[in-house]
């Protein structure tokens, strides 16, 4: 057997544009990390800028603060080798001003540099803007071995991208220059299943490279991404070696002794206080317990990105409004478990339409979870606006104008609590709402954070499902869950008067929007054509709506934000050939 070797991971939350606050959680980890006998020790990518970045790069003094930031954590580097991940200038005047970098920082030795190779331009991904491709890789001499460094995508394989994307693959070029390990300092952004997905693509590159992989995830959220950790490695066999929890920051120690099987893993120490989290060995999981993963990591992503938007833009505490249904409801449940009960308050609206048993609902929802409930109805406010507007809309019948009215008294109620207290206004549409404009411009869609506005209403369903399982009482209201979903804005209305049912619409949106297929390929799949047709042109014309919503938690492959760019002018209509 060689030299005993210890791997440390930092898998830490990151602020964008913090410097100081990002260094100090890289050198706390680091010291702790070594004081367990690390020698090598991984950061995410980008953790001293916090990811993503985007323009703040363009400022002038927001590289050269992170370059100084660095020089700062390598005077205080220990006997272990710390990668951090950091933005460095491009000086030959040619390309893209930046290089994603990862810097490797010892003691008594200048600062190295790896440069990512391989940069995403795809969904939320927008690298080419801002970095320059960095040269061939070629491997580091860290502790007497050649290692290769590697920058989150530059370990990706094809059949995990959205199609062949580069020529490169830097693996195979730092493998064959004799790298003994490849290490990976990584911000990548959770959605459903993909943490399966990415432990499966390096498992396998593992397994045929011959070489063992060390993989450093970011966690926690920034804006409408989040990360969800789950930081690991993998034997040259192809084989999971450990796993960091998912979703909560900590500090991992692994004992690998000659790159071989031999593994003793140490338990990571949270930076927070509380009990240690645990390192999860992997076993197959039955289809059942996977659905049961899926909402577990959907339910913790949406937890966390919601805490970290309030904490990292400065709320403490949130208001939203309570119908009695199950999207306002399935938002309550989440922002209760991300900030606690006494920071989260509900607001019943009744109108004239709203049935006794949508406020009892929203009543004994705020009861099960601890949080106070406003009843504040607009029934009042709503006579005496349509009796302001009754000169100008004389002659006319009430049509959708007076539903939305009372959405919009609904938003300037919300609103108004959010200024005086300073609360944050959690929206309750989700992605299927979203999707086809059954949501009201300046009343439901008031707020500064769309907490399930990537969640299909199936989905919201089977959340709210887990939700009550979970927690093994009812704290969503059963018949919340069961009874027919009903915006409540005139008589006897469900939301079936005017959608498909969910289950067809949530598929059709599937296709179209996530999968990017046309009419006629959604039609020759089995779907009714005329309600494909009525999909597509709402999803099309209701674009305005969405580009001026709230942000929203991405969790999808392909949410409406940052990762979905469409023209609002605009007259292109594709041919439906069947």
């Amino acid at each position: 057997m060689g030299v005993l070797v210890k791997i440390g991971f930092a898998q830490i939350n990151t602020t964008v544009g913090d410097f100081a606050g990002n260094a100090r959680k890289i050198a706390r980890a680091a010291e702790d990390l070594e004081s367990r006998g690390a020698q090598i020790i991984l950061t995410p990518e980008l953790s001293l800028t916090g990811y993503p970045p985007q323009d703040l790069l363009f400022k002038s003094d927001f590289v050269p603060r992170n370059l100084a930031a660095l020089d700062e954590l390598h005077k205080s580097v220990g006997k272990a080798a710390l990668i951090v991940g950091c933005v460095d200038r491009n000086p030959s005047g040619k390309g893209r001003p930046f290089f994603n970098a990862a810097a490797v920082l010892e003691r008594s030795r200048p600062v190295r540099k790896v440069f990512k190779s391989l940069l995403p331009t795809y969904d939320v991904f927008d690298e080419a803007r801002y970095f320059e491709p960095g040269p061939a890789p070629v491997p580091v001499e860290i502790g007497g071995r050649r290692i290769g460094v590697t920058i989150c995508e530059d370990i990706w394989t094809p059949e995990y991208l959205p199609r062949g994307l580069y020529a490169r693959d830097p693996v195979h070029d730092l493998v064959t220059a004799g790298a003994a390990a490849i290490l990976n300092i990584s911000a990548s952004p959770f959605q459903i299943g993909k943490p399966a997905h990415r432990r499966e693509m390096i498992r396998r590159q593992a397994g045929s490279h011959r070489v063992p992989f060390f993989y450093c995830n970011a966690v926690g959220g920034n804006d409408q991404l989040v990360f969800d950790g789950y930081s690991f490695a993998a034997t040259a066999d192809g084989l999971i070696w450990m796993q960091a929890p998912g979703f909560q920051e900590g500090t991992f120690v692994l004992d690998i002794g000659d790159m071989n099987h031999e593994v003793e893993f140490q338990h990571g120490v949270t930076l927070k206080e509380g009990s240690a989290p645990k390192v999860t060995i992997l076993n197959p999981w039955p289809t059942e317990a996977m659905a049961r993963k899926d909402m577990a990591d959907l339910r913790d992503a949406l937890v966390l990105g919601l805490r970290d938007y309030m904490h990292k833009c400065g709320f403490r505490t949130a208001v939203l409004g309570l119908s009695g249904g199950i999207d306002s409801a399935v938002t309550a449940c989440l922002a209760v478990q991300a900030l606690g009960a006494e920071n989260v308050k509900g607001v019943a609206m009744p109108s004239e339409f709203s049935s006794d048993h949508s406020i009892e609902d929203a009543v004994q929802l705020a009861a099960s979870l601890g949080m106070e409930c406003l009843t504040i109805p607009i029934a009042e406010s709503f006579d005496a606006f349509k009796a302001q507007m009754s000169g100008a809309f004389s002659g006319k019948p009430e049509d959708i104008t007076e539903e939305n009215m009372q959405a919009r008294l609904r938003g300037l109620t919300l609103m108004s609590l959010s200024n005086k207290f300073g609360h944050l206004l959690l929206t309750t549409g989700n992605k299927s709402e979203l999707a086809v404009g059954y949501c009201t411009l300046y009343g439901d869609m008031c707020g500064g954070l769309a907490v399930i506005s990537d969640l299909p209403k199936t989905t919201v369903y089977k959340l709210a499902e887990f939700l009550n399982a979970d927690a093994r009482r009812e704290l969503i209201p059963l018949r919340t869950i069961m009874k027919p979903p009903s915006a409540e804005l005139r008589p006897d209305q469900t939301d079936q008067d005017t959608l498909p049912p969910y289950e067809v619409l949530d598929e059709i949106l599937r296709l179209y929007v996530e999968e990017n297929l046309g009419a006629a390929e959604i039609i020759r799949k089995g779907f009714d054509e005329e309600t494909v047709h009525w999909v597509i042109k709402r999803v099309d014309l209701n674009e305005y709506k969405r580009e001026q919503a709230a942000p929203g938690l991405k969790v999808t492959g392909r949410a409406f934000g940052i990762g979905r760019r469409m023209p609002l002018a605009q007259k292109f209509h594709p041919k439906i050939t069947l």
